[in-house]
This record gives C-alpha cells, sequence and structure tokens, in this order.
C-alpha cells in the first residue's frame, strides 16, 4: 500500500479534531478561465446558498480551506480558489507574482463567476490579497474575514517560512515530504498524510515536487508597489463587517497590528484563537470556525 493511502479521510481527521459538520460534504473539482490564466477551485454547498470565497496562503492550496469548508457548506456556497502558481492552477508563465498580478486574478475569476455580493476569507498571503480587493469594491462584500495577517508582519515568522520554503524541492519519496511537514507543523503522520496529497505531485522521474511554482519563492517580504502605508489605507477603506483574528502562537502576525486593526476598521471584531499558530484554521479549527460563523451569521442572516 503506497503510503499516501495511509492517511485519514477528510472526515475521519474532522473527527479527530473536534471540527463540528452536520453533513459529509465533499467538494467538486472545477476550473474557471480568466486573466489569461486556468484556475482551479473547489465548490461546496448549494449555489443558492450565500456565497463565501476563500483565499490560502503562500505554498497552502485550497484544501487548506477544508475543515471550515465541511463545517460551513450546509450553510453556505463554498469556493475555495487556488491562486496563481498554486495548487492545480496555472503558474504564471512571466514569474508574476505581484500583489497587482494577484489583485487582477480575483477580479477576473470573481467576474468570470458572476460573483456579487458575497462574503470573503483569506489566510496569510490570501488574507492581504483579500483586504486589499475589498477597499478596491466597496458596497460589494457582506463580510470580510481576514486570518493572521496586516499591513505589516513580523521579520521572524516571515524568516521561518522563507527558510522551509527554500528547503529543496524534489524528494525522493512521498514520506520524506510527509516527515519534513510533520517536524514543520508538529501534527501526527496520519494528519499529514491524509491532506499532502494535494499539496505535491510525482514528477515522470519518480521524484516528488510542491505544487507550488518556486519563483513564488522570489517574491519579496514587501511588494515596493505596496508599502505598509499603502496597505493600512486599503484596511481603512474596508466598508463591510470584517472579523480579523491571530492565532495565539502566531510569530507573523503581532498582537499589537491587530489591535491597531480593530481600531482604524469601521466595523471590525478581533479575535486571538488560542492553541494555534499561523495556521489557524488547521491549527484550532474549532475555535475558528466558530469565531467565523459569528460573524458570517451576523452578515448572512
Amino acid at each position: 500500500m503506497a503510503s499516501h493511502s495511509l492517511g485519514l479521510s477528510l472526515h475521519e481527521a474532522a473527527r479527530s479534531m473536534g471540527v463540528p459538520f452536520t453533513q459529509e460534504n465533499e467538494p467538486e473539482d472545477r476550473t474557471v478561465t480568466a486573466n489569461g490564466m486556468n484556475f482551479h477551485y473547489l465548490e461546496w454547498g448549494d449555489p443558492a446558498n450565500p456565497t463565501l470565497v476563500m483565499l490560502h496562503g503562500v505554498s497552502q492550496q485550497a484544501h487548506s480551506w477544508d475543515f471550515v469548508s465541511l463545517a460551513l457548506s450546509p450553510d453556505y456556497h463554498v469556493i475555495a480558489l487556488d491562486q496563481r502558481g498554486h495548487g492545480d492552477t496555472d503558474w504564471a508563465a512571466d514569474g508574476n507574482y505581484s500583489l497587482d498580478a494577484m489583485q487582477a486574478d480575483i477580479d477576473g475569476v470573481i467576474d468570470a463567476l458572476g460573483l456579487n455580493d458575497f462574503n470573503l476569507m483569506g489566510h496569510s498571503m490570501g488574507g492581504r490579497n483579500s483586504f486589499i480587493w475589498a477597499s478596491r469594491h466597496p458596497e460589494t462584500l457582506r463580510s470580510l474575514t481576514i486570518v493572521d495577517t496586516g499591513p505589516e508582519t513580523q521579520r521572524r515568522g516571515q524568516d521561518r517560512i522563507r527558510q522551509f520554503r527554500e528547503l529543496p524541492n524534489n524528494l525522493d519519496s512521498f514520506q520524506e515530504f510527509a516527515e519534513r511537514v510533520m517536524e514543520y507543523t508538529g501534527r501526527t503522520e496520519e494528519q499529514v498524510l491524509g491532506a499532502l496529497k494535494y499539496s505535491i505531485r510525482e514528477m515522470p522521474d519518480g521524484k516528488w515536487a510542491w505544487k507550488w511554482d518556486p519563483e513564488t519563492r522570489n517574491r519579496g517580504r514587501v511588494d515596493p508597489a505596496w508599502p505598509a502605508e499603502r496597505l493600512w489605507e486599503c484596511v481603512e477603506a474596508v466598508d463591510c463587517p470584517s472579523l480579523v483574528v491571530r492565532g495565539s502562537r502566531s510569530d507573523v502576525f503581532a498582537e499589537e497590528t491587530l489591535a491597531a486593526m480593530g481600531q482604524v476598521m469601521s466595523d471590525c471584531t478581533t479575535q486571538t484563537i488560542k492553541d494555534a499558530g499561523h495556521l489557524v484554521q488547521g491549527d484550532n479549527p474549532v475555535d475558528f470556525i466558530a469565531a467565523a460563523q459569528g460573524l458570517l451569521s451576523r452578515t448572512n442572516g
């Protein structure tokens, strides 16, 4: 039996983490063409329900939201997008992974899917993309949830992530990748094996590699076109009810930045999720889902 078949199924993993869900839902794999690229996304739930769009963090992909999607999909139409250079979405032919390029992608996907009056949720890179997009589209969103990121981030956490991403990209076996991820996340082997298959692929030479484009490593810690001052202006311009969450053990998103965002945003709740690092929705999905449902139930009632 291949090592990657030994992990927990989504529903088994959710039960082991205490994730509340009422239906054993599964997503549909979809593709949409936008901004000259093919974008993969996961679609959960009934399109007649309020729509929730989810954007993952760097080196992640749409399945990083699976616990949250499973819990919310009975009540929401969930669209979890693989952003450019990640998951099963196209890599950028010109190696452009700037914030401006990603904003154009979101514009294109939202337009192609015909979405309006929806909820937006983003983690890390996806969170920054989300609050910039929200600031550019007033009176469009029902709600915005920003997960462990803001206009400013801490160098210590960014350096830790960068060092992990700069490890050799090609390994001889699925198991070697699993051991690397277990060491990095502190999660059990059965938890890692069940999810890792969405993040790596087997190459023609038999080796295994991340699905994300190595060119994404060249993204600077700060996009020169988007200094902190401009990002703060975006945060202040958000006009929908918002939730900003931080992992209690995060070394990426400082408590001071969380508090400042709560003060400058017009209708904002802030919350620290206990027992969670930067990967908040994976580390403590139960408390994250409860926080997310608090905002969503208020804005989609």
